[in-house]
């Protein structure tokens, strides 16, 4: 097309193919670069949405009014290079201020959502404004260039969601992105009117590379699901740490499997071991894997036990085969899986123990809290079965509390574990939140044992049980699945790191 002219109908479709597709890879890849300092709950997620939303509708109000007084074929260039170019510094100017000036974080966070949202979503309107010739035609051309950007913003969310997330580093995305978007602008200004200065973006695109090379907070891998990394213990020859978006997740020491770093992993190994005869083996199953340091534990202590782990981030799974030590032929099956999708398929009465450890974030998913998710483990334990649950609450603890009451519906006998000042032992003391373990049987436990074993690993945990646990539920609602508020019953807290 040579300078001067207008824009082709399907030069028109795909800037409007591309700068809406554009939209959404920065949405869904901006939650991925915000989880290891905000975490990944329903809050992050909805303040990321609101703000492309925000930043859709300012650009497509903007852009349409700006059309009808400057030539959109003066407008449109520049959008896509300086969304471009934005987009390319995105990963190094966030991760930069998360570490450097974390009060900043969330004003920082919107900007680099917001601008290149709102310019490429400007494009629309603009191309809209070139392709208008006529009045017959408007409702076409209009009905038109909305349904191939609706498409755009489709292929944008599933080609992100599953295949670049899955191929590339975050950081790789929007660098990749943002180098398409120069192009495009540069391409654009040439043929519609005979200028290349938007080619003097392309140094900013590739200082955003350089950039994220020497940025902090970098991870050793990005899985679908968290950024990774694997910590030396300095103190442990051994040792190793798993962090997952910037949360301790899991501590695993590679020669001593019966080693327990964090608190309530030896709560919940003291109990389970009080449930269960010295060194039986067990059919166990876990939801959530993490390190697996649990069910290693349960392979060196009890011989013959059998763990199935569903895990549901394949990248964790590698990790602990690649640098965690797990080895193909041990006693531990860890598949690739949602926790309720995996338990589902387990046969009833087929497990002497199921130990739930599943977090995104903070925060348990909120379908394996359930009622009806408690039902399914009640189905596939048999009838002196044993489920232990690992919990994270803040505050008021009214998560712990709501789950608490779940467990207290299905189960015959629920027990509570942790730390005297937020489980009621101690009425003057304002709780302080952490982890918090639950045990729920069909069958009575030996809690004495349980609280001899506690105190043997010095965890300075105790147990509280019968109208102790009642009174500190109170008026908890039990957890269903048309009724989890998972991430409202949560406390903010600023803790990164399980004890």
């Amino acid at each position: 097309m040579p300078p001067g002219h207008g824009l082709g109908s399907r030069a028109a479709a795909l800037l409007v193919f591309g700068s809406s597709a554009a939209v959404l890879v920065v949405e869904i890849v901006a939650l991925r670069l915000l989880a290891p300092y905000l975490g990944l709950t329903l809050e992050t997620s909805t303040m990321v949405i609101g703000i492309a939303l925000t930043a859709i509708a300012v650009g497509s109000w903007l852009g349409g009014r700006i059309a009808d007084q400057v030539d959109p074929r003066r407008l449109i260039g520049p959008s896509l290079g300086v969304s471009g170019a934005v987009v390319a510094l995105t990963p190094a100017v966030l991760r930069t201020t998360a570490e450097w000036a974390p009060a900043m974080l969330l004003l920082i966070a919107a900007l680099t959502i917001l601008v290149p949202g709102a310019l490429l979503s400007a494009v629309t309107p603009m191309v809209t404004k070139l392709r208008l010739t006529s009045l017959a035609e408007t409702g076409t051309v209009v009905g038109r260039l909305s349904g191939v950007g609706t498409v755009g913003a489709i292929v944008g969310t599933v080609l992100t969601g599953f295949v670049l997330v899955s191929r590339l580093p975050v950081s790789g995305i929007l660098i990749g992105l943002g180098t398409l978007l120069v192009v495009g602008a540069a391409l654009i200004e040439w043929r519609t009117r005979g200028w290349r200065g938007t080619l003097v973006l392309a140094p900013v695109v590739l200082a955003g590379g350089l950039a994220t090379l020497v940025a902090p907070g970098g991870c050793d891998t990005e899985t679908r699901y968290h950024c990774a990394r694997v910590v030396a213990d300095p103190d442990r020859a051994s040792g190793r740490t798993l962090v997952l978006d910037g949360l301790r997740h899991s501590y695993v020491d590679l020669d001593d499997p019966t080693f327990l770093e964090f608190t309530y992993v030896r709560a919940i190994a003291s109990v389970v071991d009080a449930a269960f005869p010295e060194g039986e083996p067990l059919a166990a199953y876990h939801l959530g894997g993490g390190g697996l340091t649990f069910p290693r534990y349960l392979a060196a202590t009890r011989p013959g036990t059998r763990s199935l782990v569903s895990e549901i981030d394949s990248g964790v799974v590698d990790i602990n085969r690649d640098r965690l030590g797990l080895r193909p032929e041990s006693a531990v099956d860890v598949r690739a899986e949602d926790g309720r999708l995996g338990l589902r398929r387990l046969d009833t009465g087929s497990r002497d123990l199921v130990v739930g450890d599943a977090f995104g974030g903070v925060s348990v998913p909120w379908h394996l809290t359930t009622v009806e998710a408690m039902t399914d483990v009640r189905r596939v334990l048999n009838d002196d079965g044993v489920y232990v649950v690992n919990l994270i609450d803040h505050g008021g603890l009214a998560f712990a509390r709501a789950e608490a009451a779940t467990l207290s519906e299905t189960f015959e006998h629920v027990a509570l574990v942790g730390d005297s000042t937020d489980i009621g032992l101690d009425p003057t003391a304002t709780p302080e939140g952490g982890n918090l373990v639950l045990l729920a049987s069909d069958r009575p436990v030996d809690l004495r044992a349980a609280q001899e074993a506690l105190d043997a690993r010095r965890t300075g945990w105790k147990i509280t049980t019968g109208d102790g646990l009642t009174s500190w539920i109170g008026n908890a609602r039990p957890l269903t699945d048309d009724y989890a508020p998972v991430d409202q019953l949560l406390q903010p807290s600023s803790p990164r790191s399980s004890q």
